[in-house]
C-alpha cells in the first residue's frame, strides 16, 4: 500500500512532482525499501521519469536485499534479459529463488523454467517440477500448463498421468490460456470416462479450496 501511495504522488502538478521525486529519492537513499521499490518501478516502466534500466536495477537491488519479493523477481528478469545489467543467468536464478522462497508465483515459475533448461543452474527436472507445482498451486496459468504437459508426456520429473495432466491443463484453460485449452482437448481423446470424471473432481476440489481463501 505504501508503494502505491508513493507512486500516486506523481499524478500531481509538475512542481509538486519535482518535490515528490526529490522526496522519494531521499527516502530511497536513506534505505527505505518501499521508496527504493517505487523509484525502481518508475525507472523500469518510464513512468514520470525517463526509462532507465540501469537506475531501475540499482534501486530494485536495494529493495531486493531488504526482502521485497517483487523487486527480487524483477531484478532476476533484468539479469536474465541483460537490461541495465550484464546478462547473467546465474544471478537471475539466484534472485528468482529469493522471491520464489517467499511464495512469489511468477518467480517460482521462472525458477522452475531455469531448472528445466539449465539456465544459471544445473539442469534438474525434479527441481523444475517442484517449482512449477508451487507456482501452479498458487494459480499461475503458465505453470499449470507446463506441469500438465509434463504429466501428459511423463517427463520433466513426473510420471505419465493423464488425470493429473487433464486437471492442470483444465485449470490453465479456465484462465483463458489458449495452449492449455488446446492441450486439454487433445488429451481428452485418449482418456476414459472414469479418468475424466476423476480429473474434474480434483479440479473442483482445487477450485473450492481457492474460493475459500
Amino acid at each position: 500500500m505504501k508503494t502505491i501511495i508513493l507512486v500516486a504522488l506523481f499524478s500531481l502538478s509538475p512542481a509538486a512532482h519535482c518535490d515528490n521525486l526529490r522526496s522519494l529519492k531521499t527516502l530511497a537513499e536513506d534505505g527505505d525499501a518501499q521508496a527504493q521499490f517505487a523509484l525502481a518501478f518508475m525507472y523500469d516502466k518510464g513512468e514520470d521519469v525517463s526509462q532507465d534500466y540501469a537506475e531501475a536495477a540499482k534501486w530494485y537491488r536495494g529493495a531486493a536485499r531488504q526482502g521485497i519479493a517483487f523487486a527480487q523477481h524483477r531484478l532476476g528478469q533484468l539479469y536474465e534479459l541483460g537490461r541495465g545489467l550484464p546478462q547473467d543467468r546465474a544471478q537471475a536464478a539466484k534472485w528468482y529463488r529469493e522471491a520464489a522462497e517467499q511464495g512469489f508465483a511468477k518467480a517460482q515459475y521462472k525458477l522452475g523454467d531455469s531448472y528445466a533448461h539449465g539456465f544459471g543452474v544445473q539442469q534438474d527436472h525434479k527441481e523444475s517440477a517442484k517449482w512449477f507445482r508451487k507456482a501452479a498451486e498458487h494459480g499461475y496459468a503458465d505453470a499449470q500448463y507446463r506441469l500438465g504437459m509434463s504429466y501428459a508426456h511423463g517427463q520433466a520429473g513426473v510420471p505419465r498421468d493423464y488425470i493429473q495432466a487433464h486437471m492442470w491443463l483444465s485449470l490453465a484453460a479456465e484462465q483463458h490460456l489458449a495452449e492449455g485449452k488446446q492441450a486439454r482437448d487433445l488429451i481428452e481423446q485418449d482418456m476414459t470416462a472414469s479418468q475424466l470424471a476423476e480429473s474434474r473432481r480434483l479440479q473442483g476440489e482445487r477450485m473450492r479450496k481457492k474460493n475459500k481463501k
